[in-house]
C-alpha cells in the first residue's frame, strides 16, 4: 500500500513509518516541518497544516490509506488552540479520505478521552466519555475520535487505538521533561507512588497501528471501535518512573507532595496563570495531578482479540534498549 501518515517525522509517527517501509510499503508523511532524515528513507515528505484544508487533500491524493497521528498534545493551552488541529484538523483528514475514496483510517486517539475524576482499573472500551474534562487536550481527542468513529461506514473502514503512555528512544518529549525535571530539582512523587499506570513501548504502540491498518476492511470486528494498546503490565508509578530515571543514569525520585494537595494546588495555579496571561505550563495542574496520582489502566483483550495484538517487547527489555540508545546517543 502507499500510506500517508500524518505526524510522519514524530516520535510515534517516526516509528510507524519505519515499520511500513520496512514491510516494503510506500510511505508519505504529512507535516509542519521538513524531515530530512525522513527523505533519506525513501519517504515522501510534504509539509502543511492539518488547518489547511487544501494541504491535507493533496497529501492524501494518491494513497490507499491513512494513519492519522498528528494532533497537539500537551496539558496547558486554551481550548482553541487544541480543538483547531486535533479537531477540525481530523475532520479535514476525514473528509479528505472521503473525497479520494480512501478505504482505510486509522487514528491515533489517546485513553485520556476516558479519563473523568476517578481511576480506571482495568477499564476497557465500554467505558463512557466523561461528562466534563479536566483539560482540553483530552477533551479535543475525545471529539475528534467521536467523529472518526462515527464516520465508519461499507466506503470507509476507521479504526481508533488508545495507546498510554508511550516511551522508549528517540522520545522527544516525555523523557527529556523527566531529566530536565530530575536535574533541576522539580520532580516528585504525588502520593506514595503506588498507583499502578499502563505503558506502552514505542515499538509496540507503532506495530498495534500496521494491525489494525491491515485489519480495517468494512466487515471486520475492528470495524468503526476504539481500542486500548499498552504493555499490558501496568506497574505503580513510583516503578516506571524511576525505571526510566535509571535507564538514562539519572537517581530516582524520593521527593513527594501528598495527593490532598495536588490537585487543589493545580487548580489555584491554573487560575493564576490564565489571569496573569502567562502561556508558559504552570508546573501543577488539575489534569497533571490527576494523572499522576491515581491508577489508570487498560484492559487490553478486545485489541488481542480483534487485532492479534500482543506485546512483543517486555518493559525489562524495553528499558535495556532505552538504555543502549541514550548511551549511544
Amino acid at each position: 500500500m502507499k500510506v500517508l501518515v500524518t505526524g510522519g517525522g514524530g516520535f510515534l509517527g517516526g516509528a510507524i513509518v519505519r515499520q511500513l517501509l520496512s514491510r516494503g510499503d510506500q510511505v508519505r508523511s504529512f507535516a509542519r516541518s521538513d524531515y530530512p532524515s525522513l527523505r533519506k528513507l525513501g519517504v515522501d515528505v510534504v509539509c502543511g497544516d492539518l488547518s489547511d484544508t487544501a494541504a491535507v487533500s493533496n497529501a492524501i491524493g494518491g494513497c490507499d490509506a491513512v494513519i492519522h497521528v498528528a494532533a497537539r498534545a500537551g496539558i496547558w493551552g486554551s481550548r482553541q488552540q487544541f480543538w483547531e488541529p486535533n479537531v477540525n484538523g481530523s475532520q479535514n483528514v476525514l473528509d479528505a479520505c472521503r473525497s479520494h475514496g480512501i478505504r482505510r483510517l486509522v487514528f491515533t486517539s489517546s485513553p485520556s478521552v476516558v479519563h473523568g475524576d476517578g481511576a480506571i482499573e482495568g477499564g476497557d472500551e465500554s467505558l463512557p466519555y466523561p461528562e466534563r474534562f479536566l483539560a482540553p487536550y483530552p477533551e479535543s481527542k475525545a471529539e475528534a475520535e467521536r467523529r472518526i468513529l462515527s464516520a465508519n461506514d461499507d466506503e470507509l473502514t476507521t479504526v481508533a487505538l488508545r495507546p498510554h503512555l508511550i516511551w522508549g528512544p528517540h522520545d522527544p518529549q516525555f523523557l527529556p521533561r523527566l531529566i530536565e525535571k530530575s536535574r533541576t530539582g522539580k520532580l516528585a512523587l504525588i502520593g506514595d507512588g503506588s498507583n499502578l499506570v499502563d505503558t506502552t513501548y514505542i515499538e509496540d504502540a507503532a506495530r498495534a497501528h500496521l494491525l489494525a491498518l491491515d485489519r480495517a476492511t468494512p466487515d471486520a470486528a475492528c470495524a468503526g471501535k476504539p481500542y486500548f494498546i499498552t504493555q499490558g503490565s501496568p506497574m505503580p508509578i513510583r516503578h516506571i518512573l524511576n525505571g526510566l530515571l535509571n535507564a538514562v543514569g539519572e537517581p530516582k525520585v524520593t521527593r513527594s507532595i501528598p495527593s490532598a494537595l495536588a490537585y487543589p494546588l493545580g487548580a489555584a495555579l491554573e487560575v493564576s496563570f490564565r489571569m496573569l496571561g502567562k502561556q508558559q505550563e504552570p508546573p501543577m495542574t488539575r489534569f497533571l495531578a490527576h494523572q499522576l496520582s491515581t491508577a489508570h489502566w487498560y484492559d487490553i483483550s478486545a485489541a488481542q482479540r480483534d487485532l492479534d495484538y500482543a506485546p512483543a517487547i517486555s518493559i525489562a527489555e524495553g528499558l535495556s534498549q532505552l538504555r543502549s540508545w541514550y548511551q549511544n546517543e
